[in-house]
């Protein structure tokens, strides 16, 4: 299934493939104040519509992990880094999907604040 998300104003914009079958709510520093809930496809599966340099990036702790964020309304549509076996990964914060109704899928909490 193909979904469309974006950022609050529009300004980060993108298309994602894929099955949602879970999404992943992580106590970690910044997602814990970000809220998102997190959905992860091969990066190949998210396609931007609007330019690459329009999404912002947070780097911390080990700068491995792009958080990607809109400079103009704030909101953290997706983030990019890479699975155990070095596969490039995006995670998808499926608040930001249009009309997806997201008691659809079961919510994974994850202790990112131990990892």
């Amino acid at each position: 299934m193909k979904y469309k998300g974006s950022c609050h104003c529009g300004k980060v914009a993108f298309e994602v493939e894929g099955e949602v079958t879970e999404a992943m709510s992580c106590n970690c520093s910044i997602c814990s104040r970000k809220g998102s809930l997190l959905w992860f496809v091969p990066r190949d599966k998210l396609r931007l519509l609007t330019p690459e340099q329009d999404a912002s990036t947070y780097l911390f702790n080990k700068h491995v992990i792009k958080h990607r964020f809109c400079s103009n309304c704030g909101i953290h549509p997706y983030g990019e880094g890479s699975d155990p076996s070095g596969n490039a990964m995006a995670a998808v914060n499926i608040r930001c999907l249009e009309d997806f109704d997201l008691s659809s899928v079961p919510v994974k909490q994850f202790d990112g604040r131990s990892a």
